[in-house]
């Protein structure tokens, strides 16, 4: 059978020609239309691309419109750098804002630590991190997950054995939480993860189950026994201040005290050495002095007087001023 070299229209039969012609044309048009198609790339603004020439790292690509070789000879892989992570220990998230599923108390053995004072406490606490080097977190490490995961539990027990129970379970929370932050940051970084720590924070810090009545007695009586050191400390502020005052107003009296009687001494010394300096240039008049001084001072306290006359006769003078004298 003789084939046509023409294509007859009657016949509508294809020539050789022709076919090879078209399957050409539409091999050319399909390669061009892939070659466009894979020869561009769009990365959005909270992602970054890492190109790969056969399988190679060639650059990594910030948001916007960009090219790269065809027919899968670049690959453009792209990071979600700015999202927010988390990596939960001890509990899982649900569906978030509405349920949250804690896990079982000592079931879980990632929550049940040994404290500083050989106490066991069931921490539940959450990580969250973004990517700050999508080459790194591509490449650097198998699984970056399962190695924040693993890295966190270590780094949460070696800070939670510095502490106490119950700075754990008080007033110690945030400054272990930002410890852990510190700790684990620097890990990462040594491992080459790619990954930026945000936040760490302490969700639960509770005793197993097991223990957990007798630790509430535990605490209740620290709780009782702070609250009377309270009240102590409060008397102690009231009484000791006033213990004090009272003391320096008695040394201030005493003191005063002391002063007065000085000066009453220097005060008389001096007035005995000036009456023995005129006694001495005058005796008899200075004893009559001394003598009628004296009597000025104590006859105003005498009710009577007996006067006894050079004949015998006593007779009762009337002082003046004094009321019933006889």
């Amino acid at each position: 059978m003789e084939i046509p070299n023409s294509w007859n229209p009657s016949s509508k039969e294809w020539s050789p020609r022709e076919v090879t012609r078209t399957v050409g044309l539409s091999v050319v048009v399909s390669l061009a239309v892939i070659g466009i198609w894979t020869s561009y790339y769009t990365v959005a603004p909270e992602e970054e691309a890492v190109v790969l020439r056969l399988g190679a790292f060639v650059e990594s690509a910030p948001p916007g419109l960009h090219f790269k070789l065809p027919f899968g000879i670049d690959r453009a892989i792209k990071v979600p750098v700015t999202e927010v992570r988390k990596v939960e220990f001890g509990y899982r998230t649900i569906e978030a804002g509405r349920r949250t599923t804690y896990a079982q108390r000592g079931g879980d053995d990632a929550t049940l630590m040994l404290t500083g004072d050989l106490n066991i406490a069931a921490v539940e606490w959450v990580a969250q991190y973004k990517i700050k080097d999508a080459r790194a977190w591509l490449f650097n490490v198998l699984d970056p997950e399962e190695t924040i995961r693993d890295t966190g539990e270590a780094v949460m027990r070696a800070v939670v054995g510095d502490h106490t129970v119950t700075e754990l379970l008080t007033d110690q929370r945030e400054q272990i939480a930002q410890q852990v932050e510190v700790k684990l940051q620097t890990l990462l970084d040594r491992y080459g993860t790619g990954v930026q720590i945000v936040t760490v924070k302490l969700q639960n810090a509770l005793p197993p189950g097991r223990v957990q009545a007798a630790f509430d007695e535990v605490n209740a009586a620290q709780q009782e026994r702070e609250q009377l050191e309270d009240e102590a400390e409060k008397e102690y502020n009231k009484l000791i201040p006033e213990a004090r005052g009272a003391a320096k107003r008695e040394v201030a009296e005493a003191e005063g005290y002391a002063i007065d009687r000085v000066n009453r001494a220097k005060g008389d010394v001096a007035r005995f050495v000036a009456l023995v300096e005129v006694y001495t240039l005058s005796p008899e008049v200075t004893r009559q002095r001394l003598f009628l001084e004296t009597m000025e001072r104590v006859l105003p306290k005498v009710k009577s007087i007996v006067v006894a006359s050079e004949d015998g006769v006593l007779k009762m003078l009337p002082i003046a001023g004094s009321s019933g004298a006889k």
